[in-house]
């Protein structure tokens, strides 16, 4: 957040942090979600750099589009073993997963 941004909320009383100050999570905890977002969110990239759509990843996966959906929004139903799969099967390198999760 900008600074100055950050400036005027303090001034009118609002309270600025993170999610992870809001949620009471512990760093580690932090940290899985944060990566799980990275993960989610290169999911998506990679697959549209590949011209496929939500339902064509979920037949390489044999899972459904709406699964696919869930995993590209980071939904907390979806396991970071999951994504990772879905990552290798659109032909992510491990030296590709590993800039996405630093």
């Amino acid at each position: 957040m900008e600074k100055n941004k950050k400036a005027k909320l303090e001034e009118h009383g609002w309270k600025v942090g993170s999610a992870a100050n809001f949620l009471n999570l512990s760093s580690d905890e932090a940290a899985y979600v944060e990566l799980k977002v990275s993960l989610s969110n290169h999911l998506k990239e990679k697959r549209e750099s590949e011209h496929l759509t939500q339902e064509a990843l979920a037949k390489r996966l044999h899972s459904s589009q709406s699964r696919v959906a869930k995993m590209e929004k980071g939904d907390p139903t979806v396991s970071a073993d999951l994504l990772l799969r879905a990552l290798f099967a659109l032909g992510t390198s491990t030296r590709e997963l590993a800039r996405v999760i630093v």
